[in-house]
């Protein structure tokens, strides 16, 4: 095995990655930098002749891979993530090309190839569920062959790599479809697994808006791992019907953090408003909506108020240690214009920005940072998620039972915490939660090992942790009849 020396790779033009060759395509498009709207470099435009190509590819590739034994797999992945170590600095500095302050895409790279040997310790092992003189019966989980993972644009790194390592663990052929946005450090990821990998294990396609419907309606493919809007989610879902893929859907989120009366403000505030605030808005278990307890809820609006003003704001280019970015593309920017004009027309009260305008002086997709104090539970921007730089902080009025309910007054059900020092009481309200994920005294606290999934329309399925693996594979039973009768 060579070291991850040998795994340094050139940053400056990019390819599809199919069956371990890198491949160009006729026509080529190119990513917009949102903190300066200039152009990335350009990336292929796949067809449906390339998605053809590279499902044949890992169709072919499948048998060894799914019989090759997982502790090699595994090393492979942790192969994977030191040699993206190796290009540590290359990855971090395209990625804030993408959409990042240089010390947030550090950290993003950084967190992703630790979970990605997280996710290399996982082992799934045959259950016995039955084992007496008659019979043996065991659980067996069998990799399902093909899948693919439609990466979103504001974690491509980390959700990238989220996908591909149970995907991969298991046994199965996986081909990275990135987000139009954010496609170039995707390439070159896979590039450099394709340095490692059997070829066909793990491929790429960049393109354009029909790459999707093509990956989802494809025969040969068995499984879709989307993490995207909740509206485009359900789209995926109805285009994999017809082929009876397996779905993992991870969508919006309008994540409720209920902050007791109890708190100690200077250590939950600042954890708080960085939970609103984490990558612009643009996290789906970024907290969403603030729900705290009247007897508090006028220190604490103030002290939220004076740490959102102290953090920095800024893009690719930034030296100065900023860490909250401008939102990603044209697209998003325009749903959050159109969100923060609510201000208005409902007659909403911002303690803190509020303009529709980018932020003054700056070329990209900025906003400032935006607290709206106690608007109305059928106001939009407590009902709708924002995916942009503004929170609501509702004044929690009554007992238990009324915050529960205005917390699960939601279609959504992603995330959702509860802050107190009374822990008992904390986990009391958390359990009423219609959330995928609970958390006491954090937020956004992300796992290997721990499953990741929606409530209601917040998704089908989870990712990571052994619940996720198992959604990479079929569910075997095998019965060995010692003696007596067939019944």
């Amino acid at each position: 095995m060579a070291s991850t020396t040998d795994y340094k790779i050139d940053f400056t033009t990019f390819y599809n990655v199919i069956n371990n060759e890198l491949k160009s395509t006729p026509t080529t498009r190119a990513a917009i930098n949102p903190s300066t709207l200039a152009p990335l470099p350009a990336v292929p435009v796949s067809t449906k002749s390339d998605v053809d190509a590279a499902v044949s590819a890992a169709k072919a590739a499948f048998p060894s891979w799914r019989d090759t034994p997982i502790e090699q797999r595994a090393a492979l992945l942790n192969t994977f993530a030191d040699a993206i170590m190796a290009n540590f600095v290359d990855f971090a500095s395209l990625l804030a090309l993408e959409g990042k302050p240089p010390a947030a895409a550090q950290f993003e790279v950084d967190f992703a190839v630790k979970h990605l040997k997280g996710t290399a310790q996982l082992r799934l092992e045959e259950e016995v569920v039955e084992d007496n003189e008659e019979k043996l019966v065991k659980i067996r989980y069998t990799p399902l062959g093909v899948g693919v993972g439609i990466v979103p644009f504001n974690y491509p790194f980390f959700l990238g790599l989220g996908k591909l390592g149970p995907a991969v663990l298991a046994g199965n052929a996986f081909i990275w479809k990135p987000s139009p946005y954010t496609p170039n450090t995707a390439l070159k990821l896979v590039e450099l697994a394709a340095k490692i990998f059997p070829p066909g294990v793990v491929q790429a396609l960049s393109g354009e808006e029909d790459l999707g419907p093509w990956l989802t309606a494809h025969p040969d493919i068995r499984k879709i791992s989307f993490t995207g809007s909740t509206p485009t989610g359900k789209k995926v879902m109805a285009a994999c019907a017809n082929t009876l893929k397996r779905v993992t859907l991870e969508l919006g989120g309008n994540d409720a953090a209920i902050v007791c009366e109890d708190v100690n403000l200077d250590e939950v505030v600042p954890k708080v408003a960085l939970g609103c605030f984490n990558n612009a808005g643009q996290v789906c278990v970024d907290i969403k909506r603030l729900f705290v307890h009247e007897k508090i809820y006028d220190q604490f609006l103030a002290k939220m108020v004076e740490v959102v003003k102290t953090f920095k704001f800024g893009g690719s280019e930034d030296t100065e240690g900023a860490f909250f970015p401008p939102v990603q593309n044209e697209m998003q920017f325009e749903k959050v214009k159109d969100l923060f004009s609510s201000i208005e027309k409902e007659g909403l009260k911002p303690v803190l920005g509020g303009e529709v305008e980018a932020e003054a002086g700056k070329k990209g997709y900025y906003f400032k940072p935006t607290i709206i104090d106690n608007p109305p539970e059928n106001s939009r921007v407590v009902q709708e998620e924002p995916f942009g730089p503004i929170v609501p902080v509702v004044k929690w009025v009554g007992g238990e039972d009324e915050v529960v309910r205005m917390a699960n007054n939601t279609d959504l059900g992603l995330g959702a915490s509860v802050w107190s020092k009374d822990l008992e009481r904390a986990e009391r309200i958390a359990k009423r939660l219609e959330a995928g994920s609970l958390w006491i005294n954090t937020h956004q606290d992300l796992a290997p090992n721990v499953p990741f999934g929606g409530f209601k329309e917040s998704g089908m399925g989870h990712d990571w942790g052994l619940v996720g693996l198992k959604g990479w594979c079929n569910t075997q039973s095998l019965m060995t009849r010692r003696s007596g009768g067939m019944f």
